[in-house]
């Protein structure tokens, strides 16, 4: 089944982490949330590494450097090296270089992360619009980036800067909740401004270019949270995909994906890396996984059944809903099935 006409998750035999070389995976809500790792992450990812199985960190997040966040993995338990993190500061700066001139000035709004990038890339972050920069580039510059930072970018901006943004998530995972993303911080900007960026990170080309340069991955899976960047880049990339339930999306998002936002897999956390998939069975309006049946009555759909792992029933749901929505969103009411799933 391609990705594209996706109408219910699908199963695998063996272990995703022995049917797949290398695992991409997302950081903020699949491997940890707020500085902190999530339930079953360390010990599942050391067991698929154990197994064999590549494993490389790649993430939206322009704030920090490659050796900081290998540094704060290894920190959690999970030992990793700046070479096995990709980040959305990388992929934008090879956007830029490719389109600017060996040492040219870039203002900077954004972390250290993205000033890195960029001098690796042989450009020059500068602070100020009046440093007369060639180009914009913004990433997510954390909790405590200020409005005059933003402010800079609209100067240069509509002083004829083309401008670059390392990703668009409009949110992202804290430990105390979901918090504005770099992709906020860019609406402000196109606001202020009337322009539009060139964006790198997922779910766009740039960024899984980047990924493939350094991680000369042959068989990968995308591991993440998000159906508008992980899920959504790993079908534009041509990849399977696999959502943990960890992050932003939960499952009444999940039963309304769109045909671009429907992953390959779905499970609960990261211990889904070890573990086989069930099937989904079925076709037209009734889909089944292991002792539980989903079906759509009216504008609603229906789950039946009293099978062991409430997940199934989720999946046997993404089958009726997916399916009925055919190259739309769903738009069904799930509310009891999902009630009875405790989800």
């Amino acid at each position: 089944m391609s990705q594209a006409s996706r109408t219910r998750p699908s199963g695998s035999g063996t272990a995703l982490s022995e049917a797949y070389d290398t695992a991409l995976l997302d950081l903020d809500g699949v491997v940890y949330a707020g500085g902190r790792a999530i339930a079953h992450a360390v010990d599942s990812l050391g067991a698929a590494r154990d197994g064999g199985m590549h494993l490389a960190y790649v993430t939206n997040n322009a704030l920090r450097t490659p050796d900081a966040v290998a540094a704060h993995l290894t920190e959690l338990g999970i030992p990793a090296g700046p070479t096995d993190v990709i980040t959305s500061a990388q992929a934008v700066a090879r956007l830029m270089a490719d389109q600017l001139p060996a040492g040219a000035r870039v203002l900077v709004v954004g972390g250290e992360g993205l000033r890195v990038a960029l001098r690796e890339r042989g450009l020059v972050p500068v602070e100020s619009a009046d440093d007369d920069p060639a180009a914009v580039a913004q990433g997510y510059g954390g909790p405590d980036m200020t409005w005059g930072r933003l402010a800079e970018a609209a100067y240069a901006i509509r002083r004829g800067a083309p401008w670059f943004a390392s990703n668009t998530d409009l949110t992202i995972p804290s430990a105390r909740g979901i918090a504005p993303g770099n992709g906020a911080a860019v609406e402000v900007v196109r606001i202020a401004t009337g322009a539009e960026p060139q964006i790198a990170g997922k779910p766009l080309p740039p960024m899984h270019r980047e990924t493939v340069l350094r991680t000369g991955a042959e068989r990968p899976l995308v591991v993440g949270d998000r159906l508008d960047t992980d899920i959504e880049g790993a079908l534009n990339g041509g990849v399977d995909s696999l959502l943990v339930l960890t992050g932003v999306t939960d499952a009444a998002l999940l039963l309304a994906a769109g045909p671009e936002h429907r992953p390959t897999y779905v499970d609960a956390d990261l211990r889904g890396l070890l573990t086989g998939q069930p099937e989904v069975t079925g076709a037209g309006d009734r889909f089944g996984c292991r002792g539980w049946s989903a079906s759509v009555r009216g504008e609603e759909l229906v789950l039946e059944g009293d099978g062991d792992d409430v997940l199934d029933g989720l999946r046997a749901l993404c089958g009726a809903a997916w399916s009925y929505a055919g190259n739309g969103s769903c738009g069904l009411d799930a509310g009891k099935a999902l009630a009875r799933l405790g989800l």
